[in-house]
């Protein structure tokens, strides 16, 4: 047998005024062998398939992958050139037995292709019209009905930040192989409560998603019942389809199915004021910080580079820059990165950092520095972090340090923190600082709560501001709670 493998990445944050374009995603396009050499060395989905296939002796065809940081709305034409590589790639394929897709949830692009993830899901389908397709997806989707429509089933990762990722892939691929077999025959079914819940309470280890998925853990386990997702949601793509959602897939029973749907949308419903931010502000973080056991981790929720953001806010940098307390923050400024490699190691100079992509993120901190090091920014991280990625190119990279105590790591690519290599790579560790700015909400807690003694999450503004009040949605469900009540 042959099962072809697809999958498309990107978290679309729609209030960006930074498009997607095709050559975002170029930096990241891989077909056939170049999917699979990569992927082995990942501990994401597509390494998931790709085991399963192959203990099980079945023919894994990698079709196509394509991935980007997050970042704004996708082009028309980014979407229309994917199209095409997604439809020439399948073609090419041959005849296939099954396929396995990976697309995020909350790919989302201009016009017509405001549900990006439903309309490539449903185009595959309609090629491969006979054959069973199994699905992974983010949490952080916003479900569409096409995109359950235009699968067999679909599973999506139940842990955030993300380590599951890895056997989560395993689910899918076991589901289609023992479909193949003639073992199950899946059926699913999707409910769409009025409710997003707070990014701020998207943490599966803590309440109240632990309560949540302890419910769909009792419900998995029941007979009948092959999987179940819960699907946290992205408030940062203003889609009709913004907000939360569960998806319970049985063996032949859509009654079964249906109705454990409805069981945990109840649940939810239920208990929506549990869902509701709880908001620490600026002001009082930095008021407490420094009478606290270091070092302490700042979560900069106003600048989730993992949910699209700038990366370049300085507002925690100029608080800590403020109170001379000893910080580290890393910051995405490419001309900062310029003039500091240009100056040297050991120069001092004067430097305007940082918010230079728009106005949400603060004003440039205008500072005097010392240059202590500059780095190419390659690291590979060894343990399963956020995203199951394991090489990181985080380009170039200089370290600057100011007489207040602040440490300023420059970028010149968006970082995502989602490994702690992106201080030890550049010659940094957790315990020289009081306290560590990771620009994000859950996904850096992997890897930074090892290393610091608690993580503070922390109400900053921003394109990812964790207050959804904050946004005028065009296009979201209505009502949605807790934007109104239900």
């Amino acid at each position: 047998m042959r099962v072809g493998i697809i999958s498309i990445i990107h978290e679309s944050n729609t209030f960006l005024v930074t498009p997607t374009d095709y050559s975002m995603f170029s930096r990241m396009m891989l077909r056939g062998d170049e999917m699979r050499d990569y992927f082995m060395r990942s501990n994401d989905e597509v390494k998931g398939f790709l085991d399963v296939l192959d203990e099980n002796s079945i023919d894994a065809i990698p079709i196509y992958y394509a991935s980007t940081t997050p970042s704004g709305r996708i082009t028309k034409d980014c979407c229309d050139k994917l199209m095409d590589d997604i439809m020439e790639g399948l073609k090419a394929a041959g005849d296939l037995d099954g396929l396995l897709l990976a697309p995020h949830g909350a790919n989302s692009g201009e016009g017509i292709y405001h549900d990006f993830d439903g309309i490539w899901l449903q185009a595959v389908r309609d090629y491969a019209c006979d054959i069973p397709i199994m699905v992974t997806i983010d949490p952080h989707a916003n479900l569409s009905q096409e995109m359950i429509g235009a699968c067999t089933a679909m599973v999506a990762y139940r842990t955030n930040p993300h380590l599951d990722q890895y056997p989560v892939g395993r689910e899918a691929a076991d589901l289609l192989v023992r479909t193949l077999n003639g073992e199950i025959n899946p059926v699913q079914a999707a409910v769409y409560p009025p409710i997003a819940i707070n990014i701020e309470r998207q943490n599966t280890d803590e309440e109240p998603c632990l309560s949540l998925y302890a419910l769909a853990n009792k419900i998995r386990a029941e007979e009948g019942v092959l999987s179940n997702s819960v699907v946290l949601g992205f408030p940062y793509t203003d889609t009709a389809e913004m907000g939360s959602a569960f998806i319970v897939v049985t063996d032949n029973d859509p009654e079964l199915a249906a109705a454990k749907a409805n069981e945990l949308e109840e649940y939810l419903i239920s208990n929506r004021s549990d869902f509701k931010a709880i908001f620490n502000e600026v002001d009082d973080v930095i008021a407490s910080v420094a009478a606290k056991t270091g070092p302490v981790c700042l979560l900069d929720m106003g600048d989730n580079v993992g949910g699209g953001s700038a990366a370049d806010s300085t507002i925690l940098a100029r608080a800590l820059h403020k109170e001379k307390i000893k910080s580290y923050v890393c910051i995405y400024d490419q001309s900062s990165v310029e003039q500091a490699v240009e100056a040297g190691i050991g120069s001092v100079i004067n430097l305007s950092i940082g918010a230079k992509t728009d106005e949400l993120h603060g004003t440039p901190l205008d500072l005097e520095v010392t240059v202590r090091s500059i780095h190419d920014g390659h690291f590979k991280e060894a343990e399963v972090r956020h995203g199951g990625r394991s090489e990181y190119d985080m380009g170039q990279m200089v370290i600057v340090d100011c007489d207040t105590g602040l440490t300023i790591a420059l970028s010149s690519r968006r970082v995502v923190p989602f490994s702690y290599g992106m201080m030890t790579s550049c010659g940094l560790e957790a315990s020289d600082f009081q306290v560590v700015v990771a620009k994000g909400v859950v996904a850096p807690v992997a890897a930074f709560a090892p290393v610091c003694s608690e993580c503070i999450r922390v109400n900053t503004p921003g394109s990812t501001c964790a207050d959804m009040e904050s946004f005028d949605y065009d296009y979201r469900r209505v009502p949605l709670y807790p934007l109104e009540e239900i």
